[in-house]
This record gives structure tokens, sequence and C-alpha cells, in this order.
């Protein structure tokens, strides 16, 4: 299947102190994992934001260390066509997403990946049709 980690799973991650092995679910243990470029972007921009330097340095290097790992997979035309379609659905529906998780779920299911968000970071992303949604373990 795969997945497609949401910024609340890695935030959680950071906080918990746990290791990728130890809070994924273990049925998911074994998924490829990628991360949109959204995703990407608001890590960088909570390393930019942290509150010391130290804490700065080691979310960056959190980061550094990751994007060596996991593709980064871009917002592309396919994706952005996605979006709009799951958009629209929502809209009509009298639902939101935010944009950036909107983004998220559009290309979890442009790559047809699952999506992992954080223990209690994911109500909004039931809401949109198809996207399978798996929570970081509850120790996270």
């Amino acid at each position: 299947m795969g997945l497609v980690i949401d910024t609340s799973a890695l935030v959680a991650l950071e906080r918990s102190g746990l290791d990728w092995e130890r809070a994924v679910p273990p049925e998911l243990a074994g998924e490829e994992a990628v991360i949109p470029a959204i995703v990407y972007a608001e890590l960088l921009a909570g390393a930019r934001l942290a509150d010391t330097p130290q804490r700065a340095a080691a979310r960056q290097s959190m980061i550094d260390a990751l994007a060596t790992r996991v593709p980064i997979v871009d917002f592309g035309r396919e994706i952005a066509v996605r979006w709009a379609d799951l958009f629209a659905v929502l809209r009509r529906h009298g639902s939101t997403v935010p944009a950036n998780d909107l983004a998220v779920a559009a290309t979890a299911l442009h790559l047809g990946y699952g999506l992992l968000a954080g223990p209690g970071d994911e109500l909004h992303f039931r809401r949109v049709p198809g996207l399978a949604v798996h929570l970081l373990g509850a120790a996270a």
C-alpha cells in the first residue's frame, strides 16, 4: 500500500522521543513511506520557528536525515487536479479540510497510499472520501 506521512505524525514522534519502529503500527512498519512537499515545507517552517537555536538545529538535523531516507513527492499537476476535485466534493458537502492537509490527502490518493497522521490529529482527514487514515502509535 505505502504511506504518506503527515506533519502531525512527525511532530508527535519528535515530542515523544520514540523512534519510527516503536511508534508506527506493526502492520504498517514495512510499508514504503513518502513525504509530500508541503509536509517538508511545514517541517522546515517548524525548524525556523523553534524557540532556541539548539531546538532549531535538532529539528533541522531530523529534517535532513529524513529527506535522505524518505522520498519527497512534489505537488505537481496530477496531484493539483486531485486536490481541486477533493476540495469541490468537500465544499459541496459543507465540509472543509485545511488546504495543506488537503494537499497531503490528495498526494496519498494519487499514489494509492494510506495516510499516517499523529495520534490525535486525524478527524478532518477522515472526511476525505476514499482516504485510508492510520494513526501513529498512541504512545507517541
